[in-house]
């Protein structure tokens, strides 16, 4: 007997755990219902998504987000952006938001690999819903071209191409903390590491360049990036206050904690609302 009760106290463990797959948090380290998120998101012009690119409880709550923001505003005042197309994609995405043919979108352009079943879904809601998608995200080879040789490359670039980047010279802080970051993991990769937070933030400006002019036709922006781009209030956010000061921004970022039911310090004042995922959560791709 006393054998049988040894082998069985484990799984009685396993079963008296409580299984959480997220919470969301508001930056003070609050529990807050995506209701109540909602609500003071629907007051801000922009709300930029930071995700983890092959998280599914990012991906859903993504796509709960544009469903209700199309109940509250008129949707085709609403912009809905993605750092996964890049501004020579632009004619392609267009496109595909005439004649819905994917086939000749897969085609003629270098989808993530997880497009299909992350982005597409949303993607194709926002279309028929009638909003507006739009890329915004530099040209890959241009930001390798700056991590490589510096903004100085750039100049060489023809004008109609230079007009797809935040315009030249743009500002950069090498003060914020994610940039700071950045020069101090270049070093360590023995390359430069002004370059290595420069070809990152030649995106960040990019992006929030297309967003900005966004506004000339939408009242209302959802903009989905990997959470760095717009962690503790910098990258994007950053940006989109130099070009547009007043804009009203709200910030979401998506973590992961092996105990979701707490946040943790580290990830305090992250964004508005932190989406704290359990990091056994399954991945995407």
């Amino acid at each position: 007997m006393k054998w049988i009760l040894i082998a069985l106290f484990p799984t009685v463990l396993v079963f008296g755990q409580k299984l959480e797959a997220y919470k969301i948090y508001n930056s003070k380290g609050k529990v807050i219902s995506f209701e109540k998120m909602m609500k003071t998101l629907d007051q801000k012009e922009l709300i930029l998504f930071g995700e983890y690119h092959d998280n599914p409880i990012a991906h859903w709550l993504e796509f709960e987000v544009l469903l209700n923001l199309n109940k509250t505003n008129n949707p085709a005042k609403i912009g809905v952006g993605f750092e996964m197309f890049e501004m020579h994609q632009v004619a392609n995405l267009a496109a595909y938001t005439q004649d819905l043919n994917y086939t000749k979108l897969k085609d003629s352009t270098n989808l993530w690999s997880n497009f299909k079943t992350d982005y597409k879904p949303l993607l194709d809601t926002a279309i028929r819903f009638g909003n507006k998608p739009f890329a915004a995200n530099i040209t890959r080879k241009y930001a390798r071209l700056v991590f490589k040789k510096g903004l100085v490359a750039l100049d060489t670039l023809p004008d109609a191409e230079k007009r797809t980047i935040a315009p030249l010279p743009f500002p950069f802080d090498s003060t914020l903390s994610q940039y700071a970051e950045l020069i101090t993991m270049g070093k360590e990769m023995h390359q430069s590491g002004v370059n290595f937070a420069l070809s990152q933030a030649i995106k960040d400006a990019t992006m929030a360049h297309h967003i900005v002019q966004q506004f000339n036709v939408c009242s209302k922006v959802l903009f989905l990036n990997g959470s760095f781009h717009s962690d503790f209030h910098q990258g994007i956010f950053w940006y989109v206050h130099q070009y547009r000061p007043k804009t009203t921004i709200g910030t979401i970022s998506t973590t992961s904690q092996a105990d979701v039911s707490k946040l943790d310090k580290a990830n305090f004042n992250r964004a508005d609302f932190i989406v704290v995922v359990n990091q056994n959560m399954t991945s995407t791709h």
